[in-house]
């Protein structure tokens, strides 16, 4: 399968897991990220929402576009302003917007899903006011367009019409930018749709903090939910592709079950009989 370097702990020299960095929201700082592509040259990075370019996406990534590929999903904050917005939906790389669709990118197949959920649109857990992007226009009113559509703000916002529209693909990896329920601040929505996908392994960004949620909720949920931090890879470097590396790369997952038969053997109760 194709393989993405990221620093294994301890080491100097990168390891082979799987050719793909997820960046935690940049908020148009991307240092950390030229650094680790020059470095590490993965087949592609996907950005986890909140980008906020200062300029148009390509000439923020300029200097790493000829060694890697670049994705993203949109976030809360890159509709802020008519900038934010401009230099990331209106970039030469806008076609690389992963919401609302599933892409392969280097061997993986890729679902995203952009921005949050709002009150006004749909208040997740409870039901959607508006079932899709057209009826809510319908009833908005002129004075609250933006560009002769929809108003800025909501062009963050998840609408169930795209939500659905997911759950009719399957997929390997979820990236949002809403967390999972596992997050004290996450959405039974964000499980549901990855359990739909049938995903082994989801990102997310928004709450600006390196997570790892552990073997219960992987065993609750179904898949690895993990939780990247604001602005660096560092700390990804050695833990989400050891994630990716468990559940994608065969030898991994042998290993891996042979483990847990050997654990839950020892941890079958005696029985003393006499």
């Amino acid at each position: 399968m194709d393989a993405v370097r990221a620093f294994k702990r301890g080491s100097v020299e990168p390891v082979i897991v799987n050719r793909i960095f997820f960046c935690g929201d940049p908020h148009g700082h991307f240092e950390h990220i030229h650094d680790a592509v020059r470095e590490h040259r993965p087949d592609a990075i996907v950005l986890l929402g909140d980008v906020q370019p200062q300029e148009p996406l390509e000439l923020a990534l300029k200097s790493i576009l000829d060694f890697t590929e670049a994705w993203w999903i949109h976030g809360n904050h890159d509709t802020d302003s008519d900038a934010d917005y401009d230099h990331l939906f209106g970039s030469a790389l806008a076609d690389r917007n992963l919401h609302g669709r599933v892409v392969e990118v280097a061997g993986q197949r890729i679902a995203g899903l952009g921005g949050i959920f709002r009150g006004q649109i749909w208040a997740a857990p409870g039901k959607p006011h508006y079932p899709s992007k057209e009826n809510y226009l319908a009833r908005c009113g002129k004075g609250s367009q933006w560009r002769g559509g929809m108003p800025r703000r909501h062009r963050s916002t998840i609408f169930p019409d795209d939500y659905q529209a997911l759950l009719t693909e399957k997929a390997d990896i979820l990236v949002t930018h809403e967390a999972p329920s596992c997050h004290p601040h996450g959405f039974r929505e964000i499980d549901d749709l990855a359990q739909g996908l049938g995903v082994k392994t989801t990102f997310h960004g928004h709450h600006h903090e390196q997570i790892d949620y552990g073997w219960e909720d992987i065993e609750r949920l179904g898949f690895k939910p993990y939780g990247v931090g604001y602005p660096t890879l560092d700390a990804a470097k050695a833990d989400v592709f050891e994630y990716i590396e468990r559940f994608h790369n065969p030898r991994i997952r042998r290993r891996q079950a042979r483990q847990d038969l050997k654990f839950s053997t020892l941890s079958q109760p005696s029985v003393i009989s006499g």
